[in-house]
Parts: C-alpha cells; sequence; structure tokens
C-alpha cells in the first residue's frame, strides 16, 4: 500500500519556538496517522528549507505529495510565497511532482483558518491563564 507525502510549512524564526512546534506538530501528525510521510520545510530562518524537503521527498514511496502550511489565516506568505516555492502559480492547488521517474499529483492545502477546534484550543489556553489567579 502506498502513502501519502505531508510536508508541514512553518515560517521559521530566529526564536527556537517555532521550528519547535512544526517538528512536534509533524511528530504527533506521524503518530497519529501512518498513512502519510511527514516531513517539515520552513520558509525562512530554519532549515530545511521548503525546497530541500521537497527533494527529501523524492525517492520516498509516495503516490501524492500535499504542502501544508501551518499557519492560521491567509496572507502574503499562503497566497504568494509558498506557491512559488512549491512551483505553484498564484491561485492554484493543484500541480505536479517528479519522483523516482514518474509524475505524481502535487496538492496545496491552505491555511487553518476558522475552525471549531481552534475556538476549543483558545478556550482551553484562557482556562490555563485562569487557573493562576
Amino acid at each position: 500500500m502506498s502513502k501519502k507525502g505531508m510536508l508541514l510549512v512553518g515560517h521559521g524564526s530566529t526564536m527556537p519556538y517555532n521550528q519547535e512546534l512544526i517538528e512536534t506538530t509533524a511528530a504527533y501528525i506521524r503518530k497519529q496517522n501512518t498513512d502519510f510521510i511527514v516531513k517539515c520545510g520552513f520558509m525562512n530562518m530554519n532549515k530545511p528549507t521548503i525546497k530541500e524537503s521537497l527533494e527529501a521527498f523524492r525517492h520516498e514511496p509516495i503516490d501524492a505529495l500535499v504542502v501544508v502550511p501551518l499557519f492560521l489565516a491567509r496572507g502574503v506568505h499562503i497566497e504568494k510565497d509558498i506557491p512559488g516555492e512549491i512551483g505553484l502559480p498564484e491561485g492554484s492547488r493543484k500541480g505536479s511532482f517528479m519522483l523516482n521517474g514518474k509524475t505524481i499529483p502535487l496538492l496545496y492545502a491552505g491555511p487553518i483558518g476558522s475552525d471549531p477546534l481552534l475556538a476549543d484550543l483558545m478556550i482551553k489556553n484562557a482556562q490555563k491563564a485562569l487557573s493562576n489567579l
């Protein structure tokens, strides 16, 4: 059974927290869903870069690759920068990716956006802060 590739994209930062968050999230995904081969890539300041991570997928046994930005909302990085890094024209969500001598689908997911799970996380964070009263 072949797997899907997931490139989890983070912004990158001079502070270690962004990279840790992306890598920890990737580890959670790997643990919860063995259907994906998960790699991380960063827009700037951290390694591996998006392009380095794409290159690392070239010899993996996958039949599709999805690029998933770990960003909350649409903005210039989501609409222009990341598509440019993965070789998609602005506004496109589908393309192709060459690996192992064949072409597979390359898909680009949207940002997290509004979601009830995000609201649950904010309530959790508020309750944690209130526990310090």
